[in-house]
């Protein structure tokens, strides 16, 4: 079934733009004219594809439609592209990945690639546990995400283990682990947590030293740089990702407290089964670099 295009964009612009009054805005019309549209899609198809809150979401069917309509708009602009020979036009692809991945490795290992392919990404944020929930609702069409098992259409395929170590600053240390970090210790010093999805400081107190949940002080730093640099600069003590850490440690600006423990994320790479042929050269080449620089599941 082919679906009419003023349509498929109003439906897209609402979902993406949250409510009826900004997607009106984005395509120069009426929200009146928006909703209309919409409604005679739904018509159509005879299901309800918007649950009309604020901000607006997608029901089940309409997450199904969504992520068609994205896949086939990514598709006709490669196309439009190659046909009419464009070569300064790039290609924007909305990709989800989890903020460590981002500061880290990714964007030094993809950005050769993306210049020579003339490929844009449209990068969505997340923690890697909740990644997935944005291809389910079509906003992405390919990311990195800690579920190892694809949704319907899907791939998922393994990109390798972001191994992390609970750091502090030599004198954040002396202060308030001077015995070292232990289950009394640990219940006084201000832990550094990323935001409340962050279960990884978390899951090691717990499984370390038996302390629950909010048995602690903790700051929220919800961006990696900053996260790090909260713990360098001895605010708290936190799970620092190694490829951050390394060079502070090499320097003295951190040390790990509790050497030989560590915590380990398995990270998998989420695309569709059909690609277009710009995004299986992405897939290809995501899964390439990071197995040069992540660890192997099986380490």
């Amino acid at each position: 079934m082919l679906y009419d295009y003023r349509k498929s964009e109003a439906l897209l612009a609402v979902l993406e733009a949250g409510s009826f009054e900004q997607a009106a805005r984005q395509l120069h019309l009426t929200p009146s004219a928006v909703s209309q549209r919409v409604r005679t899609l739904e018509d159509e198809l005879g299901t309800p594809l918007l649950v009309r809150t604020r901000p607006v979401r997608a029901t089940r069917a309409g997450q199904k439609l969504a992520q068609y309509l994205r896949r086939s708009r990514l598709l006709q602009d490669e196309f439009a592209g190659e046909w009419a020979e464009q070569a300064g036009q790039a290609l924007s692809i909305p990709v989800v990945v989890n903020n460590d991945t981002l500061a880290t490795w990714l964007l030094p290992a993809l950005a050769g690639f993306l210049a020579d392919e003339q490929l844009l990404l449209d990068i969505m944020v997340d923690d890697q546990d909740h990644t997935y929930t944005w291809l389910e609702a079509g906003h992405a069409l390919a990311g990195v995400s800690s579920e190892p098992a694809p949704m319907r259409g899907c791939a998922a395929e393994a990109l390798g283990v972001m191994r992390y170590r609970m750091m502090a600053s030599p004198a954040f240390a002396a202060r308030w682990l001077p015995q070292g970090l232990d289950r009394e210790s640990a219940r006084r010093a201000p832990l550094v947590v990323f935001d409340r999805k962050d279960g990884l400081q978390a899951d090691f107190l717990l499984r370390e030293f038996g302390l629950p949940r909010d048995s602690y002080p903790r700051h929220y730093v919800p961006a990696s740089d900053a996260f790090t640099l909260a713990v360098r600069l001895g605010l708290g003590y936190g799970m620092v990702p190694e490829q951050q850490a390394e060079s502070f440690v090499a320097r003295g600006e951190l040390i790990d407290l509790c050497p030989g423990r560590t915590s380990d994320v398995a990270l998998y790479w989420h695309h569709w089964r059909v690609q277009s042929p710009k995004l299986e050269k992405l897939s290809t080449e995501v899964l390439r670099q990071a197995r040069q620089v992540l660890r192997p599941l099986a380490d």
